[in-house]
């Protein structure tokens, strides 16, 4: 499995993607991600280990705290890879706006 692999998976599960939302915010330790989650904090710290193998967050030692944070790097690859679909995206979506503004026009009388 690729790195982008890894990652979009990471991203099919709708826990992980709202603590990466909140990671997005700055930093944090399992305890401030946890709280808003109806689940354990060892449930959390697996959908932790998932984001952390996809190369998504990243661990800082401080002490015997454990903040995590956003790998940007990692957000930026996806992003790239998003982003090479978006022109296309938007191109088809211009050529459906004539396809619609032409039949607009002959309906009218």
């Amino acid at each position: 499995m690729t790195q982008l692999d890894a990652a979009f998976a990471a991203l099919s599960d709708p826990t992980r993607r709202a603590i990466l939302a909140r990671l997005a915010q700055g930093e944090a330790t399992v305890q401030d991600l946890a709280r808003p989650f109806p689940i354990s904090q060892p449930a959390i710290s697996r959908h932790l280990k998932v984001l952390e193998d996809a190369g998504l967050i990243e661990t800082r030692i401080d002490g015997t705290s454990r903040p995590r944070r956003l790998n940007p790097e990692a957000v930026a690859q996806l992003w790239d890879w998003l982003g090479q679909y978006r022109a296309l995206w938007e191109a088809r979506y211009a050529r459906l706006d004539d396809v619609l503004a032409d039949l607009q026009q002959k309906d009218q009388p």
